[in-house]
């Protein structure tokens, strides 16, 4: 690390008495990998390392068996690991006082890794810095509570709260099913003003034992990061409470899924205004020109946003997956859309993505969903009408399965080329041995409905 960097850090450590430290990386699926190590160790320059192979490890823990993305990667290079001082944060679980600092990687030459979610999207945010644009947004974050389960086999079941009573389904924005949990939600607010995470609202979903957790509008980087660390908080939490938290996307067959909403809108850096309000109070060229490239590139981005085999039962058409968009479809106030345009001041114009799941990395929606923008914008693509009724009856238009899905970005070379073809190389091959690894596991429907009958 600089000198600059080990002096804001002792500065921090000295303020909290940190004793030790969590070098903390973010893989392909949003995994947090790293090392341990004390305090004083870490500021003397320890040696805070890892292979670079880490950005190509499945979320089972295996590689993928193609040739062409070990090409590059024979020897598995060591990467050093560099230190953000602006993301350290407090660990308020641990029993002593401990940092969990988020890293930026650097192989030993000094280059960035191009695999990391991170650089990438650091990446997409240097192309709107170079054009003067500040990219502002807001992440919404579903997740279920859940009884703790160590069986895989068997289905997952809603909690029980202070009543003694199990969680029933349908309970939108009530008050008094999210004061259930109580005792663990307010250990969830100590433990992210500890580390001053900039979350906003908690509401409860529609879903048994869902609820959902707004942050601030601000920098996406930042953002990301906080998304990453409010994961591994409440999955703290919730252990202490007996219980598990789950971001998966659909994590109970007939309940609705978890999304993770993303509001976007742009500034100029110098003069802070919204570029997506016109002067005449209405959405600008430039905000139908974004919608435009989200619109034409986000199918084939659709491997960030949904990037799981489990992704897509969210946006299966049907009953319990009423909220889940369908196809790419924008409008005003409307919530069947893919892209939604809330009610507000000229000042506000912003565009609300709602096709990530709550499975997602963060780094990657984010990134996936500026770059998607940034070449509407770059291209002028002009969107379709905006939808005044449901859009569902406009077809269901995306992806069905992580296999189209990976195909569809296989050959989008607009988005390689701007997210990074090395990068996206990788992705493609890491969710493709994952998708491999799946097709391997004989399922519960198999045996109930085939074993006997065919």
């Amino acid at each position: 690390m600089s000198e600059t960097q080990r002096h804001v850090l002792e500065e921090w450590f000295a303020q909290h008495g940190i004793t030790e430290v969590e070098c903390l990386v973010s893989d392909l699926t949003g995994i947090l990998k790293g090392k341990i190590m004390p305090a004083g160790k870490y500021l003397r320059g320890g040696r805070t390392r890892l292979p670079d192979s880490i950005f190509i490890q499945t979320v089972t823990g295996g590689y993928p068996d193609d040739e062409d993305i070990r090409f590059w990667n024979p020897a598995e290079l060591d990467m050093q690991l560099v230190p953000d001082p602006d993301s350290a944060y407090l660990v308020p679980w641990a029993d002593d006082p401990t940092a969990q600092i988020i890293h930026d990687c650097l192989y030993m030459n000094g280059d960035p890794v191009e695999l990391s979610p991170r650089h990438v999207l650091k990446h997409v945010l240097s192309l709107y810095e170079a054009r003067g644009w500040q990219p502002i947004m807001a992440p919404e974050l579903e997740f279920y509570l859940v009884k703790t389960n160590t069986d895989p086999d068997y289905p997952l079941e809603p909690p029980i709260g202070r009543s003694g009573r199990q969680e029933s389904s349908r309970q939108s924005f009530s008050i008094d099913a999210v004061n259930e949990f109580d005792p663990l939600f307010e250990q969830m607010y100590d433990y992210c003003e500890a580390q001053q995470l900039d979350i906003d609202t908690l509401t409860h979903e529609e879903g048994a034992g869902q609820m959902e957790v707004n942050f601030r509008h601000g920098d996406p980087l930042r953002l990301a990061d906080q998304v990453v660390i409010f994961k591994r908080t409440l999955r703290e939490t919730a252990l202490r409470h007996n219980m598990y938290a789950t971001f998966m996307a659909k994590p109970m067959a007939n309940e609705p899924g978890s999304s993770m909403h993303l509001h976007q809108s742009l500034l100029d850096r110098e003069s802070g205004d919204n570029l997506f309000a016109g002067e005449d109070g209405q959405p600008s060229k430039l905000f139908h020109y974004y919608i435009g490239g989200l619109q034409q590139y986000l199918p084939a981005a659709m491997p960030f946003f949904a990037p799981n085999v489990n992704s897509y039962r969210r946006l299966m058409p049907g009953e319990t997956n009423m909220s889940a968009p369908v196809n790419t479809e924008w409008g005003y106030d409307n919530r069947t859309v893919g892209l939604r345009v809330p009610v507000g001041p000229p000042a506000g114009t912003r565009v609300e993505n709602r096709l990530a799941g709550a499975d997602a990395n963060p780094y990657l929606v984010m990134a996936a969903s500026l770059a998607c923008g940034y070449l509407g914008m770059l291209a002028q693509i002009e969107p379709r009408p905006p939808l005044s009724g449901s859009a569902w009856a406009a077809g269901h238009t995306l992806p069905n399965d992580i296999g189209p899905a990976l195909i569809a970005l296989s050959e989008c070379a607009p988005l390689a080329d701007l997210l990074g073809e090395r990068f996206t190389r990788s992705y493609l091959a890491v969710k493709r041995a994952e998708h491999s690894a799946y097709f391997r596991v004989i399922s519960s429907w198999e045996r109930e409905h085939l074993l006997l009958r065919v």
